[in-house]
């Protein structure tokens, strides 16, 4: 069962995450304190918070330590002055893996770190900026390209950027409607990222009931955050080119894509496989998966997601030992 606790950023910022085994008194209180050895560590998409992987938890937390953070901004973070910069979050990602090596007592504890969408924007920052790390023991990477604006650089148009937010015009109507109606533009992103929303096929067996709840949930968690500083994050999130940076990745790496997402084309999250392979010996650690969903592929087809990543992450840390 997931418990909600809070760690302290370096500029004082309050860092809310779930966690599936407690930290106050771990792992003395622990009936197996080898079980803070393993950690699967849960990065939600802009918008979002832990609370998009309520279809993930149990599977995966009856394997392994679970831990899912709201970043700043998002969920039952704090919302501190300034901080919508992806570096920003990377640094908040750091200071967290800090905090959970301090509460288990376990410099060691090797993770398995999964973004989706800015989530992974978020780990590519983290090699950038913090480098090669012993503690990680492979990367998951969720329905995100390595660039979202269009770019001269290496060919990189309308195939593999963002299918709606790819240059200055596009990113400026994007401010504008979080900034003006944020809860509008909530309803939005999820005709974006449900697959059944963005592209209906006559086999999808969702009602208007079950389509009406999964539109209260994620804008509900959406409701949560402030739109102009969403907007804010937007500017600079669509910018990064995390290209090479990921070839700067030295682990096993998954790239998961969804086939029907409204976000990016599969091609786009090829392109992640590409860089990842450049490294040495990465040729046979990068494994792609695509789903017949949209970007919220963790959601919807949930049971496919967890067993893929259950086995990808045994593999990775049975390599790290």
């Amino acid at each position: 069962m997931m418990q909600y606790e809070t760690c302290v950023a370096n500029d004082g910022c309050t860092l809310a995450f779930q966690t599936s085994l407690p930290l106050v008194g771990a792992p003395e209180n622990s009936k197996n304190a080898s079980s803070y050895n393993r950690c699967i560590l849960l990065m939600h998409g802009f918008s979002g918070s832990s609370a998009y992987f309520v279809r993930n938890f149990d599977a995966l937390s009856s394997q392994h330590w679970v831990v899912a953070p709201d970043m700043r901004g998002h969920g039952r973070s704090g919302r501190c002055e300034g901080g919508y910069h992806v570096s920003r979050l990377a640094m908040d990602l750091e200071n967290l893996i800090a905090h959970l090596r301090r509460a288990t007592g376990n410099d060691n504890v090797q993770t398995v770190p999964v973004g989706c969408s800015i989530g992974a924007a978020v780990l590519w920052t983290h090699v950038e900026l913090f480098g090669k790390s012993a503690n990680i023991a492979g990367f998951a990477f969720v329905d995100q390209a390595p660039l979202q604006d269009r770019s001269p650089f290496f060919g990189w148009d309308a195939a593999s950027a963002h299918k709606g937010l790819y240059d200055e015009q596009t990113m400026l109507g994007a401010q504008k409607a979080w900034i003006e109606n944020s809860h509008e533009a909530a309803i939005g992103l999820v005709g974006e990222c449900l697959g059944y929303r963005n592209q209906p096929l006559e086999t999808d067996a969702i009602s208007a009931e079950d389509a009406k709840r999964d539109e209260e949930f994620f804008v509900a968690i959406s409701d949560q955050c402030d739109g102009s500083w969403l907007a804010r994050l937007i500017a600079d999130h669509t910018r990064f080119d995390h290209r090479e940076a990921i070839e700067r990745i030295a682990v096993p790496t998954l790239v998961m894509a969804g086939r029907r997402s409204g976000c990016f084309s599969v091609e786009g999250m090829l392109e992640t496989a590409r860089r990842a392979k450049k490294g040495d010996g990465m040729d046979e650690k990068v494994f792609i998966q695509v789903f017949d969903s949209g970007h919220w592929l963790f959601y919807e087809e949930s049971e496919k997601f967890n067993s893929r990543l259950l086995e990808f992450a045994d593999s990775a840390f049975h390599l790290a030992a």
